[in-house]
């Protein structure tokens, strides 16, 4: 009697997923514990692109998943995965005297036909006609960021404390936290977990991630955090609240929750990412908490 109890206890839970976006070591602003030696350079690491605050964001998040596991039916995690030579890193670019470019310069169309920046490749015609797509897309100008997430580096790794949290909960669950790699396609930036800004026609990973959309369907409400609030979080945020709306109605964006102290803008993008909380609240995306979500997981277990 006491396992179908056990049992039905199980079934009738609330289906109530986190999507984890990017939470990786180049990302954070990791105090010195945190950074290991690097043996090459006999240095420790340093994160690459650390977000104000995204170290404290991580740590309430580990917090919150430790602590309300047991009401979690699914977690996800996202992961920026690059080359070192990819169009949004400095290795990609000259200026005009030869001189390297330097992170943070973004770059136009017009500053490629003018000739102040050029790929070190010679491919100007493709990079063009990617920038001329970019940019009427409307959504972002080329950045150059500095090298960051470089597969199979430190820097790509996910967060200790989150790591060993979604740990917990896969040992506690018997399941599987699934990752989804996104940005290894060197010719577009691939900010959002669900399609790059301009998807390349001979690389389906940049495509609309069907499968991915699918796996957050069944969730009665999906919990959002990570880095960067700005942009990686933003961009797929934007996609997946427009392929709900248009797959089950407008009512449906409801379901997804921003846990706003478990997520950052990179520096100099405040306005951004709080133009972009105010344009999700207004369309129906729920702003909370961690601590308001953990009373709801806790809920969910009981």
């Amino acid at each position: 009697m006491q396992n179908t109890s056990v049992f039905w206890s199980f079934i009738m839970k609330r289906n109530l997923q986190l999507l984890i976006i990017d939470p990786q070591n180049d990302f954070c602003d990791l105090p010195p514990d945190y950074l290991p030696d690097n043996p090459a350079t006999r240095k420790p690491h340093a994160p690459a692109l650390p977000v104000p605050g995204a170290h404290q964001d991580m740590l309430r998040l580990a917090g919150l998943i430790n602590r309300g596991r047991l009401g979690l039916s699914a977690i996800s995690v996202t992961l920026d995965a690059h080359h070192r030579f990819d169009i949004a890193h400095p290795t990609f670019w000259l200026a005009h005297d030869g001189a390297p470019v330097a992170p943070f310069t973004p770059i136009s169309a017009a500053d490629v036909r003018a000739a102040r920046y050029l790929p070190r490749n010679g491919a100007s015609a493709r990079v063009l006609a990617y920038l001329d797509a970019l940019e009427a897309a409307g959504r972002y100008q080329l950045m150059v960021w500095p090298v960051h997430c470089e597969i199979g580096s430190w820097g790509g790794c996910v967060h200790a404390d989150v790591r060993a949290a979604y740990n917990r909960w896969e040992d506690a669950a018997l399941g599987v936290v699934g990752k989804l790699l996104k940005g290894s396609n060197p010719w577009t930036e691939h900010y959002s977990a669900v399609m790059a800004e301009v998807p390349d026609a001979t690389d389906p990973g940049t495509e609309l991630n069907l499968a991915f959309l699918d796996g957050l369907a069944p969730a009665e409400q999906i919990y959002i955090a990570g880095e960067a609030g700005s942009h990686c979080v933003k961009a797929s945020v934007e996609h997946i609240a427009a392929h709900f709306a248009e797959r089950f109605g407008a009512a449906s964006l409801a379901r997804l929750a921003l846990l706003t102290d478990c997520i950052s803008p990179v520096a100099g993008f405040e306005p951004q990412y709080q133009d972009f909380l105010a344009s999700m609240q207004a369309r129906g995306v729920q702003l909370v908490q961690s601590g308001e979500v953990l009373q709801e997981l806790l809920k969910n277990a009981r």
